[in-house]
């Protein structure tokens, strides 16, 4: 089989085909990932601590060290992996399908990921996990192990969006930064408070209801200069009556509105956020256009993307609340299994805005999720450093897949690699590579690395038929 066969080239002819020194290579892969990787994060940690609104002390004594830590980490992560990668071609006088990528790539990131601070590395974990699943799943795809479902992402995100919205229903069911999230999004009145006995035995909200009703009403009239209303008066108690005195059952615990209203004004906050979110998004390229193509800057604000996102979070929340309040009319209870329904159908939200990489991470959050539960329940085991041995599995897939078949690899991790190496990860001689049968230069416009002949072990070609520069462009 080809992917057991080894070729027998060096690690010049391979991999760092830009400087034939194994030392050298890395050193210059290195410098690179630590100039990359500063620029990323130090930005990122002084932002993190701005909104957080941190103190003097922490800027003073702690933000300096951080931002190293993680600048260390990330890299290492790219530094190490030249490092393993002539180190394991000397012990095995070749290279192996195996040893490209996944091979160098798991003890380099194993390594790195230890620097890194405990607090961010299960983030980190995620992260790669659910990169490194949508890569096997491409992978599998290509070879024809499995057959892609259409709309999976959707119908993955339904069933993601329910067991989520089962567990902020449950009690104790999710803490943290998750919780909190939630709550934004589809708002405190879904938090359960009381049991369903509870809120059939009392029914306390519809008496709640009159008294405020009654206290508008009576201050209405009572108030000084009320024969002389404006009309923003007018129509501000036109819509306080509607919201008040439409259909709302006794079980639901949005007690200013009724649950066309509920629904409508859960719609409405949240495409504006994630309208705003967009346009926030697309701000820095604005920026950079505003003098060279002013003739743009309207597409900040009339953009399709920005009402994609705007109707893919308004439709989630305005779905989810109209089906758990057409749920306690119809069961005249507040359940919440209710939850489990709710969630899928306002899951379907996501044809709006299609996303693999949201369904994914929040999948992989869920399972992470629920196996800690497991663990709280003692129906799971726990396994110590368990995230820094995944995220260093996942990352080696990662990279075998940015080796050997990067048409299989999400194109932003590879612009990130890209980016960290400075352009060196795309200068390997992956015609050599092909011999494995993954197409590893399919997309690499025929490029071979001028090589020189003094540090070569086999004959290769010596010629750049579209040259690096329009390689990497």
């Amino acid at each position: 089989m080809a992917a057991l066969s080894k070729i027998p080239h060096n690690c010049y002819e391979i991999g760092h085909t830009w400087n034939p020194s194994c030392a050298l290579s890395a050193l210059e892969v290195t410098r690179g990932a630590l100039e990359v990787s500063f620029k990323i994060y130090a930005p990122l940690y002084l932002i993190a601590a701005i909104l957080r609104r941190r103190k003097k002390e922490y800027y003073l004594k702690k933000l300096l060290p951080e931002i190293l830590l993680s600048t260390s980490f990330l890299t290492a992560n790219g530094g190490l992996y030249i490092v393993f990668f002539c180190i394991l071609r000397k012990l095995l006088g070749g290279f192996y399908f195996w040893s490209v990528g996944f091979g160098a790539a798991l003890p380099a990131s194993y390594i790195s990921i230890l620097i890194e601070r405990k607090s961010r590395r299960g983030l980190l974990t995620i992260y790669m996990t659910n990169l490194a699943t949508e890569t096997l799943f491409r992978m599998a795809v290509m070879r024809g192990i499995v057959k892609p479902l259409k709309h999976g992402e959707v119908l993955l995100f339904c069933i993601t969006a329910s067991l989520y919205m089962f567990f902020f229903r449950s009690k104790d069911g999710l803490k943290g930064f998750t919780f909190s999230a939630l709550k934004f999004i589809v708002g405190k009145e879904e938090i359960p408070t009381h049991s369903a006995a509870v809120e059939q035995s009392h029914p306390v909200p519809v008496e709640r209801i009159a008294a405020i009703v009654a206290e508008d009403s009576q201050g209405s009239t009572g108030r000084p200069g009320s024969s002389r209303k404006t009309l923003l008066d007018l129509t501000k108690e036109l819509l306080e009556s509607v919201c008040k005195r439409g259909p709302r059952h006794r079980c639901c615990k949005h007690y200013q509105d009724n649950c066309i209203s509920y629904c409508v004004k859960g719609f409405v906050r949240m495409f504006s956020v994630g309208y705003l979110i967009q346009c926030c998004l697309k701000v820095p390229s604005a920026f950079r256009q505003m003098f060279s193509k002013p003739s743009r800057l309207p597409s900040l604000f009339y953009n399709k993307e920005n009402f994609q996102l705007g109707a893919f979070l308004g439709s989630f929340v305005s779905i989810y609340k109209g089906t758990s309040c057409l749920l306690r009319w119809v069961r005249n209870l507040d359940d919440e299994l209710h939850a489990l329904i709710a969630g899928f159908l306002a899951g379907t939200s996501m044809f709006f805005y299609k996303s693999t990489t949201i369904s994914m991470y929040l999948f992989s959050k869920l399972v992470e999720t629920m196996y800690f539960k497991g663990i709280e329940a003692g129906r799971f085991p726990y396994f110590p450093h368990a995230d820094t041995v995944l995220y260093a599995i996942s990352t080696a897939i990662c990279f075998q897949a940015a080796v050997m078949e990067v048409q299989n690899l999400r194109p932003s991790y590879w612009k990130f690699l890209l980016r960290l190496t400075k352009g060196r990860f795309a200068l390997m001689n992956r015609q050599l590579l092909d011999v494995f049968g993954t197409q590893a230069s399919r997309d690499f416009k025929g490029f071979v690395p001028t090589l020189d002949p003094r540090y070569t072990t086999a004959l290769t070609e010596t010629v750049l038929p579209q040259g690096a520069d329009a390689l990497l462009g």
